[in-house]
């Protein structure tokens, strides 16, 4: 006999879950992300382990590469420091270009929190944009213009990331090519480039594909929000459709400097550690400036992987495996590479902590 009750496990009438059984299924999604973030937290914590602890000495002892350390001359030093200077004067240029009113110190205080929290927190170039783009908003800048910022300078970056290992590659080559152990490394690399650009390009091009990508980016750009200390904004697919029209009249007027500038802080980063090499010993008879530029493109596109914050551990692993190849030297190899990594993350890590806390405290 009817009732005008629902039969029991069935929905109400409206369709709709109970209040309940909602609340359930979104602690379990919020336990299962909770699980995640901790699950890549202790792979990445095994990765960086396994190569300072047990691949590295392996390679040089510690011992020795400390001797080479502890060597440097008063002159390398002061060069090494005005590299790095150098290379985090340019980081906020490419910002500046495609978002003139933020200036100078406003892109250097969003480049430097947002790199140095990629460097601790996991999630590689995606966090690091949605990182710049709740800070952006933070400071009023409108939506539709930090968006666009964010994308054209995270996709001229990732360009570089695919076309310098060609760049260089093609230049070993003609050098005389890679020694054999390498070239696998080498394919390694490309295929970590294609599969890290191609994509984002798809995406760019295919408004299918690209309204893909802004959901996919939308929770992120709420993290942001929140790490901020702003409501977060609304985001969606639709916001990055709305942005692709802005973007081509933009690129089109500002291409040009965009990627000079582009280079410049690239570049800047790669003297970093051509400077580091030379400064242990390592002579242009040894190590081709070809050879180090390979192996400098290459542990870029192993540190565009998210499997490690700010690619600890990647990075210094690739970068050893490709020198050692090519030049032999293993503790001086190591000590160039370590001081290298030393000068990208240490003062990065300090400015960016500093320029978080001030743009929190909204000053």
């Amino acid at each position: 006999m009817g009732t005008g009750g629902a039969e029991p496990g069935s929905l109400p009438a409206s369709g709709r879950e109970p209040a309940p059984l909602k609340a359930m299924f979104n602690l379990r999604s919020l336990r299962e992300r909770r699980l995640g973030r901790l699950a890549g937290i202790g792979v990445s914590f095994v990765v960086i382990a396994i190569a300072f602890v047990f691949i590295l000495p392996t390679i040089a002892d510690y011992g020795g590469v400390w001797r080479h350390v502890r060597e440097l001359s008063a002159l390398w030093i002061v060069l090494l420091g005005a590299a790095t200077v150098l290379n985090v004067v340019t980081f906020p240029l490419p910002w500046m270009v495609v978002i003139p009113r933020l200036g100078f110190l406003g892109g250097l205080r969003v480049t430097q929190a947002s790199t140095a929290l990629i460097s601790v927190v996991p999630g590689g170039a995606p966090m690091g944009m949605a990182i710049s783009f709740g800070m952006l908003r933070s400071r009023n800048i409108p939506t539709r213009q930090a968006g666009l910022g964010v994308a054209l300078t995270g996709l001229w970056n990732q360009l570089a990331i695919l076309l310098f290992p060609l760049a260089a590659l093609a230049l070993v080559v003609a050098q005389g090519g890679l020694p054999g152990p390498l070239e696998w490394a080498a394919g390694v690399g490309v295929a970590v480039a294609v599969a890290v650009v191609v994509p984002v390009a798809v995406s760019l091009a295919s408004p299918r594909h690209l309204r893909f990508l802004g959901e996919r980016l939308a929770p992120l750009a709420a993290f942001a929000g929140r790490l901020a200390g702003r409501r977060p904004a609304a985001w969606s697919g639709e916001n990055l459709l709305a942005l692709r029209a802005e973007a081509v009249t933009l690129v089109r007027e500002r291409w040009l400097a965009l990627s000079l500038t582009t280079l410049a802080n690239l570049l800047t980063g790669y003297l970093v550690l051509e400077l580091s090499l030379r400064a242990v010993g390592i002579g242009l008879g040894e190590l081709s400036l070809a050879e180090s530029f390979a192996a400098w493109s290459l542990g870029r596109l192993l540190g565009s992987a998210p499997i490690t914050p700010g690619g600890l551990g990647v990075v210094e692993l690739g970068l050893v495996g490709m020198l050692v190849g090519f030049a032999g030297h293993d503790s001086q190899v190591v000590a160039g590479v370590l001081i290298y990594r030393f000068l990208s993350l240490v003062p990065t890590l300090v400015l960016g902590g500093i320029a978080g806390l001030t743009w929190k405290l909204g000053s």
